[in-house]
């Protein structure tokens, strides 16, 4: 069965939509999605890595939606593989059993924007390859959420249970209410990722740039050429021994400073 809600966090916030929620028995459920929103509003004060952040977004969702077991995340790259983490290892299997199909709820909810939610799932006929596969396992339940930032989709949130049937109309309704921040605060690590990623490039960057500076300058010494000689003839090195300028530089000046200790103890 689908649940055609896309997490969008434009919608209503989630806390609003749990206000009006006076049905008998849900205070301990409400406090329990009240306590994964705050674990979810600090996350954005932490400095953990990407796959540490989805780690406990995944741990939330357990505790916020009732009748889960166990979820996992799916975060899409471009042109690079996703990132995927679970909760518990059953997770992880059940992940990769519908990855190496090609065919699962978390497929079809990052493909299509749409929440998807399941029956018992080894007679569910949505996925009739994945559905037994995972029900021999023991898991019999799934509610799938994409998590979207506006009209980008940037994965998918899997949540599993052993019991069949156990993901009922306000389990899917806390799902989506808590997919929205879960989004933000994906694509929050998300960027703080890339930015260190780009500020570790760019350390690297100057590092080989004072290092082939270096080389260059050695060879200037050596043989009186130019700037730019001295780096045509290093790219030149590289071309021939396959390697990069940046490692033909640092064995230069590794060798010019090994032969310099030598001429010191001589000395």
């Amino acid at each position: 069965m689908n649940a055609g809600h896309t997490g969008d966090p434009d919608r209503a916030s989630p806390v609003a939509g749990l206000a009006g929620s006076d049905q008998p028995g849900n205070d301990e459920l409400d406090d329990d999605f009240r306590a994964s929103l705050t674990g979810l509003g600090r996350l954005a004060m932490s400095t953990m890595s990407l796959k540490e952040t989805l780690a406990h977004v995944a741990e939330f969702a357990v505790r916020a939606i009732p009748g889960a077991d166990g979820a996992g995340l799916t975060l899409l790259h471009p042109d690079l593989p996703a990132t995927i983490v679970a909760s518990a290892d059953f997770v992880g299997v059940v992940d990769d059993i519908q990855y190496g199909l090609g065919q699962g709820p978390c497929i079809t909810a990052a493909a299509e924007g749409i929440t998807v939610r399941s029956g018992s799932l080894d007679v569910d006929p949505q996925w009739p390859d994945f559905g037994p596969r995972v029900g021999r396992l023991g898991v019999h339940s799934v509610l799938s959420l994409p998590l979207m930032t506006k009209s980008t989709v940037l994965g998918a949130m899997n949540v599993y249970a052993h019991r069949p049937d156990a993901f009922d109309d306000r389990a899917a309704e806390l799902g989506e209410l808590f997919a929205v921040p879960a989004a933000i605060s994906v694509q929050n690590a998300r960027a703080l990722d890339s930015a260190v990623k780009l500020t570790e490039q760019l350390e690297k960057a100057l590092g080989s740039r004072a290092v082939i500076d270096q080389a260059i300058g050695i060879l200037i010494s050596r043989t009186g050429c130019s700037d730019a000689e001295g780096y045509d003839k290093l790219r030149s090195i590289s071309h021939a021994e396959h390697k990069k300028i940046a490692v033909i530089a640092q064995s230069m000046v590794a060798d010019a400073m090994k032969a310099a200790r030598s001429r010191r103890r001589r000395t």
